[in-house]
């Protein structure tokens, strides 16, 4: 049997072969790019020590997001490959290692020294439908987060061009507000537009909502808005440019939303049998989970979504108000903390539990965490025996 042991790099890896029962390595520091070609180069070097697939065993950390191409390359070659925590290997070097080095043709050798002696657990991969959501509910986030920077910088333009603005619609970013900041960025330009005109506008945005008393309203304000008329046109530009892109990646958001509900009705998992917990964030926990049987307990996955409390402990002090570790996926525990927030409303027990809770005298937001954790044993419990929640 033979050890292949890779140390990653965005650009470049590095791999190392060790025999069955034999110190010295086959070949040390083999360095080859992260590209087809490096692959091929690698495959071919493994050929001069053997032909046959099964007889090699194939170590590689999980680095960032850089081991993936390599690893579908080998697995489609027929190889075994494990995916270890870099953390495994760190606590490997520290076992056998007397002096701190840490060279990649050093950890190369130390993975494949790992792999055929190390007791280790590998990283179990999701699969391709769990792969897909994680990717797309992160870039769902990306997109939300990104709207919400957009909605920042309309609302600082708004309060230099058009100050009195937000006192005008309940929400500026509705659909009647955006339309009419669309096609009316600055007081100047409504402010001659008859009572008419702007009515008609406002019927047709908003579906007959809105009219000729909104219209006068909008009118009147822009007459005495206080805003800048020194490069007013700019301001103009930039309002407008700033709700198109708005515009654009609301449509993408929707997009993605989309991908993600065909996956899950795929799926059919029982995770949006819990109240609380929608397509949307049903999507991101699962993606964030991957296999259930990597956590062998509730405890370990409130571990995994960072919820869990941190120990501050000295001597004979020991802290009585410990902290959220916030360790683990921070997507996961934001979509925890979303479905409990919605989840008190609508199960009684839940409900019952944050207002014991908040009863104690602790805040929304410790009561929340508590809810999340109690989520988290919730999830374990139906993910690992495939059933829907039932309330009781």
């Amino acid at each position: 049997m033979f050890y292949l042991g890779i140390d990653v790099g965005k650009k470049h890896h590095v791999a190392s072969m060790l025999g069955e029962g034999v110190k010295k390595p086959l070949f040390k520091g083999f360095s080859f790019a992260n590209t087809t070609e490096g692959a091929e180069s690698l495959a071919a070097r493994i050929s001069e020590i053997t032909h046959d697939a099964g007889e090699v065993s194939i170590g590689m950390e999980a680095t960032g997001h850089y081991w993936l191409a390599l690893y579908s390359f080998l697995f489609d070659k027929g190889y075994t490959i494990h995916v270890i925590n870099p953390i495994q290997t760190d606590g490997w070097r520290k076992g056998i290692e007397i002096r701190k080095r840490k060279t990649d043709d050093i950890d190369s050798v130390l993975i494949a020294d790992l792999i055929r002696y190390g007791d280790f657990s590998e990283t179990k991969l999701a699969d391709e439908a769990v792969q897909s959501l994680r990717t797309l509910s992160r870039f769902r986030t990306y997109l939300v987060d990104s709207i919400s920077d957009l909605k920042r910088k309309v609302i600082c333009v708004l309060d230099q061009v058009f100050p009195e603005y937000e006192s005008l619609f309940s929400d500026v970013f509705g659909a009647t507000s955006k339309e009419l900041l669309l096609q009316y960025s600055s007081p100047a330009e409504l402010e001659n537009l008859s009572v008419e005109t702007l009515t008609t506008f406002l019927e047709t945005a908003s579906r007959k909502k809105c009219g000729e008393a909104k219209a006068e309203q909008i009118i009147k304000t822009a007459k005495r808005s206080f805003g800048v008329t020194h490069c007013r046109d700019t301001f103009s530009f930039q309002l407008r440019a700033l709700l198109e892109q708005m515009r654009f990646i609301e449509k993408q958001v929707s997009d993605t939303e989309a991908e993600i509900s065909a996956i899950m009705e795929e799926l059919n998992s029982p995770i949006t049998t819990i109240p609380g917990i929608g397509p949307v964030l049903g999507a991101v926990i699962l993606g964030e989970i991957g296999d259930i049987r990597r956590f062998e307990s509730p405890a370990k996955l409130v571990a995994y979504a960072g919820i869990d409390a941190t120990v501050a402990q000295s001597g004979e002090f020991e802290a009585s108000h410990n902290r959220m570790s916030k360790r683990g996926s921070p997507y996961l525990r934001r979509a925890l903390f979303i479905a409990a927030n919605v989840a008190v409303h609508f199960d009684p027990d839940l409900d019952a539990f944050y207002q014991r809770k908040r009863a104690e005298g602790k805040h929304h937001s410790t009561c929340l965490g508590a809810v999340s954790r109690k989520l988290c044993y919730i999830i374990h419990a139906i993910l690992t025996e495939n059933r829907p929640y039932v309330k009781h």
